[in-house]
């Protein structure tokens, strides 16, 4: 017999090996799977069969939530449709009352009545669950409804703001033809005023009433900016004139008239119009001597179209300049000014004859060219023009005053509390001064 040596026996193993592995990689090259995987997809395979049923029933259950979803937005979008035609109904209706269209209003509120049935019937298929069939075609319908709505809603709107710009445009033209009016009156006032012939009574009267308009202007500023700066109006006002009974809160401001008329018409007698101490009775009677009023009249022409502002520019040094400049640093008070602007950089500014462009300011330089030009026609008069206003607890007499407020002449015996605004006599007639009356029983006490 014959033996095997060693060495064959270990080729032979190498042999077996390699033919063994070159096996497997065929088998992946050529897509032949191993038994253990074809026994792991056929226990898949399994699996996906016995959970079949359950799949089935999750894509049942996806589907209804889908259709659900899908009829309550049919719902909704129909709601809105239903709200955005009840809003176009009811501006029609409204659109209908003015001007009035009994037919009009009557189809409206036909529009209105159905589409709250619309809600009403909407309300009760969401309570009891019952959708829409056809969701997709509702949806459509619900937009082109919604959109028709608002369509419509916008036309009545356009067509209420056409009706509007027809009102504007003929309150324009009425506005016009009043300011064309009021200029042909200004133009005929300034006319006679220009005219060789004398000035009159009327004259000075038109004037006057432009002058103490100007006055209350400034002084309702001045009283804003208090309010503004957190003083007390009332205590201010009982400080100038104490113990008064004001009819109404709003009649504090007389008060101040009364303190910015003091200040604003001293010296208004004096042909310089200064309430400097070194203007004496030898001062006036020597400048009434150099000044003539013709002089007086040409300066109120010359200056009456221009503005305040214009003319402190122009002429920083003028008599008008000087009195502008005079008559704010006696009038406003440092503390005041303190209160108002924090500072006192603009009674710096005044000083030297440079008003700062507040609103403050520009009512004061108003008010100030209103008064000078007053003195200027005033001392134009071939009769001499005078100033007076009436003590505290005299009688009120219709004939040298006029009350500011109405409520005080309900009293049986009214007296005079202070003069808000001075009159003014120019030779034999009369210009009536204005006066705050008090209670009989304050005058008897």
């Amino acid at each position: 017999m014959e033996t095997v040596k060693p060495l064959d026996v270990a080729s032979r193993k190498g042999k077996l090996r390699r033919a063994f592995v070159k096996a497997i990689n065929i088998k992946k090259l050529t897509g032949v799977v191993p038994e253990v995987e074809r026994v792991k997809k056929r226990q898949e395979k399994v699996k996906l069969v016995k959970n079949a049923p359950n799949i089935s029933k999750s894509f049942d259950k996806l589907e209804e939530e889908y259709e659900k979803t899908i009829s309550m937005e049919a719902l909704l979008a129909k709601l809105f449709a239903t709200v955005s035609s009840i809003k176009s109904s009811y501006a029609q209706l409204q659109y209908a009352q003015s001007p009035y269209d009994p037919a009009g209003i009557q189809r409206a509120d036909r529009l209105v009545v159905s589409e709250l049935k619309t809600l009403s019937e909407l309300k009760q298929s969401f309570l009891k669950n019952e959708f829409d069939p056809n969701p997709d075609i509702t949806l459509v319908l619900a937009e082109i409804q919604e959109m028709r709505s608002l369509s419509k809603t916008y036309e009545i709107m356009g067509k209420k703001m056409e009706c509007q710009l027809k009102l504007k445009d003929s309150e324009i033209m009425f506005l016009k033809e009043k300011f064309q009016e009021s200029k042909n009156h200004n133009r005929l006032i300034e006319k006679r005023l220009n005219q060789s012939k004398p000035l009159d009574h009327n004259h000075f009267v038109t004037y006057l009433h432009h002058t103490v308009k100007s006055i209350r202007g400034f002084v309702k500023t001045m009283v804003e900016q208090m309010k503004f700066s957190g003083w007390d109006v009332h205590t201010a006002a009982e400080t100038i004139q104490p113990e008064v009974f004001y009819y109404k809160q709003d009649h504090a401001c007389f008060a101040f008239e009364h303190f910015v008329c003091k200040i604003m018409f001293e010296g208004f007698h004096l042909p310089c119009f200064t309430s400097e101490p070194s203007s004496s009775s030898s001062s006036s009677s020597s400048s009434s001597r150099k000044t003539s009023k013709e002089t007086f009249f040409e300066r109120f022409t010359e200056l009456r179209p221009v503005k305040a502002r214009e003319c402190l520019t122009s002429r920083p040094k003028s008599r008008f300049s000087r009195f502008c400049r005079d008559k704010y640093l006696r009038l406003v008070h440092p503390k005041m000014e303190q209160a108002f602007f924090g500072d006192l950089r603009v009674r710096n500014q005044v000083s030297v004859r440079e008003f700062p462009e507040t609103s403050f300011c520009t009512a004061f330089l108003e008010m100030a060219k209103r008064v000078w030009l007053l003195h200027c026609l005033a001392f134009s008069f071939d009769v001499e023009v005078s100033i007076f206003q009436v003590a505290k607890g005299c009688r009120f007499s219709e004939v040298y005053m006029k009350s500011v407020a109405e409520e005080c002449l309900a009293e049986s015996e009214p007296s005079v509390a202070f003069t808000a605004v001075p009159g003014f006599r120019l030779g034999n007639a009369l210009v009536q001064c204005e006066v705050y009356l008090s209670r009989s029983s304050q005058r008897r006490t």
